[in-house]
């Protein structure tokens, strides 16, 4: 097999036969020998049986999507050949059980006859774990030691077993490899050693730890529940709170109440959950209390499809609450976006005293990889937090919208806060023309301030293109890598990590390309309909999909040749 510069393996199977656990075994071992990795998952809503996946990206270059194409495909049962074997290529290697896995010209690994023979079926995915170790030419005291730090809290008999089982697989993986002439062959970087490997879920806790983050409330809801899961193991290390509610209506209005006393408290939810919230959101945005809300989308309506992604949920985030009052929605497409756009979020919350969300989705929170560690460089954390006097007045009608705002205990004054219009000392007042007037023209006026305070798109290829594609949150990476691999000096690409505000200047962004062309992993192109209101912008038939799975880059490059 001729050397390759990226080399994708798909990993598919029932729920329970081990997936993860060779995903997290292999991402690590991988970037440890020097390549780059990209991992993404497809599961079903069950926790044993169905058809699931785990597909690996393996590169000699960043990768950040996945590619559309499979190298080697290792099938635990019949029913993961039927489902994904229209990414199979006659070049695609495929190795798997010959007596669970019937197909032509398959190469036969006995993952459970091994497992069964060393005295814990259990270990087939040890076995597998070596296969594929085996076939890439990782080194095998690497994976034994990635085995003995993993599973180091099991018993030694286990321990044993499941090294015996890895050590079993790789030798069959190496004579499969040389039988097959397969070769992973990439140049390689000793020097990514040191990078981190984390999902978006990771990236998200962590961004929001350095955002100054004091306390999470959630009730558990997939995919956001991931979120919450790393700011318990984050906890006691950086000094969190954590809780979780009896549900996500006391989840917000604990976070309210976090930050009304002077924290920096957020919610992690997904669409269903989040829906719940819209009277909390009102209520941040009539109180001026800031609060970050991490929204993870994921197919609906109702519960829809739990466990697969969609960008469905933008008009929910922008929508939520009665009344009006400013917010700001960013949409990360990488795990470095996740985790600046997250401490970004405390900041902006914290200044403009609004609801900031976080929209993200299932693909890009299960999605993990290699990145080098983040910079924590930067202006300090400031908290925004007046001292309050006598005289204090909680809504003091300024010029710019903005009031000081303190918190209970800071000062001598009293911080009065009200879910009824109010005037400026926080009091209940149905003053019609005079004072509430005056509170609803203070709050429309942070509008501007928001706005100007808006991160502008990311923009790839020439300036003056003659077709502009445009994406959102985590569809950017692949529509980027598509635009590289089309190779068209007439095609660019506008990728928006905040949808809301727009920045003022976004209609010149769009320049005066003849053709301008959506790419939402939605039904409606709900963005796009936005830069249209927005900007004036006449857009071509968008580029959508909306089955519960992303993009690939082959997938794009073929749909983006179609819309030129």
């Amino acid at each position: 097999m001729a050397r390759k510069t990226d080399f994708s393996v798909c990993l598919a199977g029932e729920a329970g036969q081990g997936l993860q656990s060779i995903e997290t075994l292999l991402v690590p071992l991988l970037k440890n020998g020097g390549y780059h990795v990209f991992a993404a998952k497809e599961f079903m809503s069950r926790v044993r049986g169905g058809c699931n996946s785990t597909a690996l990206r393996i590169s000699s270059r960043r990768v950040e999507a996945l590619s559309g194409a499979v190298d080697l495909f290792l099938p635990f049962t019949a029913e993961a050949v039927r489902r994904y074997a229209h990414l199979l290529s006659p070049a695609t290697l495929v190795v798997g059980e010959a007596a669970v896995v019937k197909r032509a010209g398959m190469q036969d690994a006995p993952f459970s006859a091994i497992a069964a023979e060393l005295g814990d079926k259990r270990s087939a995915s040890m076995v597998a774990t070596g296969v594929v170790a085996g076939l890439l030419g990782l080194g095998a005291e690497s994976l034994l030691d990635r085995i003995r730090a993993r599973f180091a809290a099991q018993a030694a008999t286990l321990l044993d077993i499941n090294l015996r089982a890895a050590e079993r697989g790789l030798a069959l993986g190496q004579d499969l490899a040389a039988k097959s002439g397969l070769s992973l062959g990439l140049p390689s970087d000793p020097s990514l050693a040191d990078e981190m490997v984390l999902d978006g879920s990771a990236a998200i806790a962590l961004g929001a730890v350095a955002g100054g983050c004091d306390a999470i409330f959630a009730y558990p809801m997939s995919p956001g529940t991931g979120v919450l899961a790393e700011m318990a193991q984050l906890s006691k290390e950086v000094g969190i709170v954590v809780e979780q509610a009896e549900d996500e209506i006391a989840a917000i209005n604990m976070a309210l109440g976090a930050n009304y006393a002077g924290a920096r408290a957020m919610v992690t939810t997904s669409g269903g959950g989040f829906a719940l919230m819209a009277e909390g959101v009102s209520l941040a945005g009539i109180t001026e209390t800031p609060v970050v809300i991490h929204l993870a989308q994921r197919p609906g309506p109702g519960t829809g499809l739990p466990t697969r992604t969609e960008q469905g949920d933008l008009n929910l985030a922008l929508h939520a609450g009665h009344g009006v009052f400013p917010r700001a929605i960013f949409a990360p497409g990488t795990l470095a976006q996740a985790f600046h756009l997250a401490r970004r979020a405390f900041d902006l919350a914290d200044e403009f005293q609004i609801p900031v969300f976080l929209l993200t989705d299932q693909y890009l929170l299960d999605s993990s990889g290699n990145v080098p560690e983040f910079p924590l460089d930067g202006p300090d954390l400031q908290r925004h937090i007046v001292e309050a006097d006598d005289g204090y007045r909680r809504y003091r009608l300024t010029d710019s919208g903005l009031s000081p705002r303190g918190v209970p205990s800071f000062g001598p004054g009293r911080v009065c806060v009200d879910s009824d219009e109010h005037d400026e000392s926080g009091r209940i007042t149905e003053d019609l023309d005079g004072i509430s007037l005056q509170m609803k023209d203070k709050r429309f006026r942070k509008f501007d301030l928001v706005r100007q305070a808006a991160q502008p798109p990311d923009r790839f290829g020439p300036a003056e293109a003659e077709i502009l594609f445009v994406a959102w949150g985590s569809t950017g990476p692949a529509a980027r890598e598509a635009l590289g691999r089309l190779a068209d000096p007439g095609a660019a690409l506008l990728h928006f990590t905040q949808v809301w505000p727009l920045p003022r200047d976004a209609a010149a962004r769009l320049g005066k390309a003849k053709k301008i062309v959506a790419i939402e992993n939605s039904q409606t192109a709900s963005f796009a309909d936005w830069l249209r209101l927005e900007t004036g912008a006449s857009f071509a038939p968008p580029i959508l999909k909306y089955n519960g799975l992303p993009f690939s880059v082959a997938e794009l490059v073929a749909r983006m040749k179609e819309a030129r």
